[in-house]
């Protein structure tokens, strides 16, 4: 009788999934393995919610996460998380993310198959300047080179990995399932109409362009606020809560219930989608599959992912053009229709843990 692989996911703050793409990938592709008949572990921090040993077949440990010493806490967990690892007898090691956890890979079981899930190229983002972002460079580097494969989830991410460290790169994207029983009753809670107010969700980081959609939706003539969903309690949240004092822009703070996100997403008349700095974005996704309009910021990642499915900005101006011609928007059903065909094609949960399972 064959062994069952042993598998590792390591770089989440845990499952199930009460923080971001990441995590929601872990859920995903830790119960997908788990059917294909692998052993997987992921790694929790000790302050998750969930408290149970196991979540779906999926066995869970626990470590210590000394949250609240800044950016310092997620090198000391990842160490923490990977020393663990060192006695799990694991096949392989799935990395997610390289930023704080590239610099332990000499602590790395030596015999044990690594692959690094990329994410974006984390040194271009706004808030890393100096050393900081030589410093991610760097950890990009060591990644590239300890890893036995590298994922890419988006192609232009694929392209610059080819390019930059000639290794062996995988293009493999995150899963979204199309959203098919909306619920108008969800928006009673927050007092919302259909198609009546406008809709950003996202971290509170300046990449993720907040300033400049919140200024091109004041700067409009079109009469519907914009809801923002997210943890603003951080510095930069604060300030933005601060500095936007207005009717029109909501603050309605963290939501993890899907449902009521995916009704929130499928009955806004505009979604905004800011990210600049990463590769393919699960909210990016879960908006495409819950028939949202989408308008992006005008970038490779982004464009890499609804082509010309969308409107798109680089500027507040261009955000306000949009809005106060929204007659347009009567035109963008096949839109929809695309994107919702992309999701089936390129983004479908089973075949993208197939290509996992694969690599192994």
């Amino acid at each position: 009788m064959q062994n069952k692989m042993k598998i590792g996911i390591l770089g989440t703050r845990g499952i199930p999934n009460y923080y971001g793409g990441f995590e929601q990938w872990a859920e995903q592709l830790s119960q997908g393995l788990v059917k294909r008949g692998c052993e997987v572990t992921v790694y929790n921090s000790h302050f998750h919610p969930y408290k149970d040993k196991k979540f779906n077949g999926v066995k869970i440990i626990r470590q210590w996460d000394p949250k609240g010493i800044g950016l310092a806490s997620q090198f000391i967990y990842d160490l923490l998380c990977i020393l663990n690892a060192r006695k799990q007898n694991f096949d392989t090691i799935i990395q997610l993310g390289y930023t704080t956890s590239s610099v332990w890979t000499w602590v790395l079981p030596k015999k044990v198959k690594v692959i690094y899930n990329m994410d974006g190229m984390e040194w271009k983002r706004e808030k890393y300047k100096g050393v900081l972002k030589t410093f991610l460079k760097y950890a990009e580097k060591l990644a590239a080179k300890k890893s036995s494969i590298l994922i890419a989830d988006s192609r232009p991410i694929k392209v610059y990995l080819d390019n930059k460290y000639k290794t062996n790169v995988e293009f493999i994207p995150y899963p979204a399932e199309i959203f098919k029983n909306p619920d108008i009753r969800y928006l009673d809670k927050y007092k919302l109409k259909r198609n009546n107010y406008l809709l950003l969700i996202a971290r509170f980081q300046p990449d993720n362009n907040f300033e400049m959609i919140i200024d091109g939706v004041l700067d409009s003539t079109l009469n519907k606020p914009l809801l923002i969903v997210g943890d603003n309690n951080s510095k930069y949240g604060k300030y933005l809560k601060k500095k936007y004092k207005n009717k029109r822009i909501v603050f309605l703070g963290k939501i993890y219930n899907k449902v009521e996100l995916d009704n929130l997403r499928h009955f806004s008349a505009l979604y905004f989608h800011g990210h600049s700095a990463g590769g393919t974005n699960p909210s990016l996704l879960e908006a495409m599959a819950a028939s949202c309009i989408v308008c992006a910021h005008d970038n490779e990642f982004n464009y890499s992912v609804l082509g010309s499915d969308a409107y798109y900005f680089k500027n507040k101006t261009d955000i306000s053009k949009v809005l106060n011609n929204n007659k347009s928007w009567n035109r963008t059903d096949k839109w929809i229709e695309n994107n919702n065909s992309k999701l089936r094609k390129e983004y479908n949960l089973d075949d993208l843990v197939n290509k996992y399972y694969k690599l192994f």
